[in-house]
């Protein structure tokens, strides 16, 4: 008789929830785990870090709707992942981390790499367990699956001892992929909210994180090609609506809210991105729609605060307001946006060497198309590219979230061009952000995944050393050199260039995706030049 072990009996149940890839680094206490995902067909890329581990993972659930799953060691192994897991908590991504431990037989002895492992996860993740028998394998994962893929979306942590996974059984049973079920919005909050629209002048809606994980794009555009209702999107929400759109506005929040009479947001916090609700006409009236209940009313109390999923919501409201358009409000939006951008576009046309961010990131918008993800991981550069690009479909953007975790540019190309290896996967990377974790073009070039990474290297970690300097006249601790980070990439086995002319970034980002290979486009730019457009502000929008 064949017997299945702990390991095996986890790969079983991850292949059941359709999971098909594994980000982890190798230890002995998780190796069973690694042999079980071999004889399941679940590719294990193993990378250079284990936040990297864990990043890739996020970047995994966010692309798929679906679980990411990290496996790393124990002790520093899981250590080593806590930023990644804080970083997904933080941008409501369905992350599960499997941590190795030592044996449940000697535990409280002082085991290799023993430490209270679950303790530390649990202000940061909706669930965090230690698995204490094999056969409670299937049931404690199903339990894992659910819990982070219901309600607000979060990392689990998932503590599994050595003598569990090298436990066996005779046979087990498996339970069935795990979708989120859709909350039903409450009609009371809706007849509520359809009289608020009804009566508004200037509403506004901000499309969210939440409107990707619910696939509520198609009923976002329907909602605002019927009503005329100025769209801006947030976080996880930037592609929901494309860019391109005429009801799409990216460079104008502030001032509308100044002005709007009804505020609908959806999946969106009230947070330092909109300013935690202050600023806004004090006369506007707040709709929240949420699947966390911990933010409504959040800084700012609400007119209807409602749980629900947001994709039944928009059909329901495109349902309830026919007949009702915002077209004098949306024509002054739009004029509030030509005239942004219009002063943006002389930035983007600077000609000078070194480089301005926003030439930059005119240069790329050149050459994104729908075949191509972005991935924001920096400070300024990323901030300046992302007023300027045009994206277009749900899940083509990609930043940390508003953790702010910086280094997450490589691990989730690992994981984009892994899941979707015809696409192009672009990094804007910042020279800082680059160093956190440039050693996974390692893990690329093993893996043949040619993903291109443009660099912005204005010496220094320029979005802190900016302010800093003019406040206090210098910014000690904010200083790089302009390293040849395409060097860097070129010695790990990829593709290189180094671009000092604003004209020559196309061609280079060009020849970069023709290599094939892993590849690094290292562009010089002007540390002053956030400056000199006075746009530097936090980038994720």
């Amino acid at each position: 008789m064949q017997f299945i072990h702990g390991g095996e009996l986890i790969a079983r149940q991850l292949a059941a929830q359709g999971v098909t890839a594994v980000y982890g680094l190798c230890g002995g206490h998780i190796a069973p785990i690694f042999d079980g995902c071999v004889n399941n067909n679940i590719a294990i890329i193993d990378v250079r870090h284990e936040q990297a581990a864990g990043h890739a993972a996020d970047a995994h659930a966010r692309l798929t709707r679906n679980v990411g799953v990290a496996v790393v060691t124990a002790g520093p192994g899981v250590t080593d992942a806590v930023t990644a897991v804080a970083n997904a908590y933080q941008a409501r991504s369905p992350l599960i981390l499997l941590g190795g431990s030592a044996p449940l037989n000697t535990r409280g002895q002082g085991a290799l790499q023993e430490m209270p492992q679950v303790e530390m996860f649990q202000t940061f993740t909706k669930a965090s367990f230690t698995i204490e028998k094999t056969e409670d394998i299937p049931a404690k994962l199903h339990f894992a699956f659910e819990t982070a893929l219901n309600g607000r979306p979060s990392p689990v942590f998932i503590e599994i001892p050595l003598d569990v996974l090298f436990g066996t059984l005779e046979n087990a049973t498996l339970y069935p992929k795990v979708t989120a079920t859709p909350v039903e919005p409450e009609v009371g909050a809706m007849q509520r909210i359809f009289e608020l629209l009804r009566a508004a002048q200037k509403p506004i809606l901000v499309a969210g994180t939440q409107v990707y994980w619910d696939a509520a794009h198609h009923a976002l555009r329907d909602l605002t090609d019927q009503t005329g209702i100025p769209v801006f999107t947030n976080g996880g929400g930037r592609g929901t609506l494309p860019m391109t759109h005429p009801h799409c506005f990216k460079a104008t929040r502030s001032k509308a809210l100044k002005e709007a009479d009804v505020v609908l947001l959806i999946g969106t916090p009230i947070d330092f991105r909109l300013r935690y609700g202050q600023g806004w006409n004090p006369g506007s009236q707040l709709i929240q729609i949420e699947n966390d209940p911990a933010e409504l009313n959040h800084n700012r109390q609400a007119d209807v605060a409602l749980l629900a999923d947001s994709r039944l919501v928009l059909e329901a409201l495109a349902e309830g307001l026919q007949g009702i358009r915002y077209d004098d409000w949306l024509r002054a939006v739009s004029d509030m946006e030509a005239k942004k951008r219009a002063q943006q576009a002389v930035w983007e046309a600077f000609d000078d060497v070194p480089v301005n961010h926003f030439r930059l990131g005119a240069e790329v918008n050149r050459l994104l198309d729908e075949e191509t993800i972005v991935i924001g991981d920096g400070g300024d550069i990323v901030s300046a590219v992302a007023k300027v690009l045009d994206v277009t479909l749900p899940g083509q953007w990609l930043d940390p979230g508003p953790l702010g975790c910086l280094g997450v540019g490589a691990p989730f190309a690992l994981a984009a061009q892994h899941l979707y290896p015809d696409k192009k996967v672009l990094i804007i990377s910042g020279d800082g952000s680059f160093g956190l974790n440039g050693f996974e073009f390692d893990t690329a070039v093993r893996f043949n995944l040619p993903f291109v990474a443009i660099v912005g290297n204005d010496g220094g970690w320029g979005q802190i050393r900016n302010p800093i300097q003019t406040m206090m006249g210098r910014a000690p601790g904010t200083h790089l050199t302009r390293a040849r980070y395409d060097k860097v990439v070129e010695a790990l086995g990829g593709y290189g260039e180094l671009v000092e002319d604003p004209g020559d970034i196309g061609p280079a980002l060009a020849r970069a995706f023709a290599s094939g290979k892993p590849a690094c486009v290292n562009v010089l730019l002007d540390a002053d030049g956030m400056k000199k457009t006075n746009a530097s502000s936090p980038y994720i929008m």
